[in-house]
């Protein structure tokens, strides 16, 4: 679904990271782990086709994919319900109108906040909104940077379940976390950006849970 070829970026004359090539197929989950400034962030919105890499190329194999990409910013509207945020982005993306948003909001858990202001909401309130927003569009890539901050122990259970589901379905699920213990379990894969580069790309079978503790430490 998604080709990342010699990629390389860089801020001015800083090194984000150099040199990455890498594929990616539907039906599985990728963690990608690295220090802070390693690039993870950088490398997802390159993926998502938001950052230009300032060489190399990342192309898509297969036609129009839907992409859906929770990052740090919700990217919801305050002045917003939760309702108006879903028929925004419903509209906005040209979804078909046989969408029920309110069950959009129950898969969230956010059916009886669905007439209050967006603005009105906890970090975890809007993150599930921005999940949902994200889920209307059944995306083939998904696209996941650190989606469980600021998510109590229901609605991060909630997100595993959507990821589990999406892969069941054929999705690429690439997701940023800090949170090895409880997001190791479901990948399928891990990368792990270091020292400018691609310093692993294989199975967590081969790279135990204490050695990615202290490389991300």
């Amino acid at each position: 679904m998604l080709e990342l070829d010699c990629v390389s970026r860089f801020y001015g004359h800083n090194l984000v990271f150099k040199d990455i090539s890498c594929a990616f197929a539907g039906g599985g989950i990728t963690l990608l782990l690295g220090h802070n400034g390693a690039g993870k962030s950088t490398l997802l919105r390159i993926m998502a086709g938001l950052t230009r890499p300032s060489s190399g190329t990342a192309r898509f194999t297969a036609p129009s994919p839907k992409i859906g990409y929770l990052a740090h910013s919700t990217f919801i509207y305050p002045a917003l319900t939760a309702l108006e945020n879903l028929r925004f982005w419903h509209q906005a993306h040209c979804l078909d109108k046989s969408h029920d948003l309110f069950k959009a909001l129950e898969r969230v858990n956010l059916t009886a906040r669905a007439h209050d202001r967006a603005g009105t909401f906890s970090r975890g309130m809007a993150q599930r909104l921005n999940l949902a927003r994200i889920l209307l569009l059944e995306p083939d890539i998904l696209l996941l940077d650190e989606p469980g901050a600021g998510l109590d122990t229901a609605s991060q259970a909630l997100l595993r379940k959507e990821m589990l589901d999406a892969r069941i379905r054929g999705a690429c699920i690439i997701l940023v976390s800090h949170n090895i213990a409880h997001d190791a379990p479901l990948a399928d894969r891990i990368l792990l950006l270091e020292k400018g580069g691609l310093a692993y790309d294989g199975s967590p079978a081969f790279f135990s849970a204490p050695e990615v503790q202290a490389c991300c430490a």
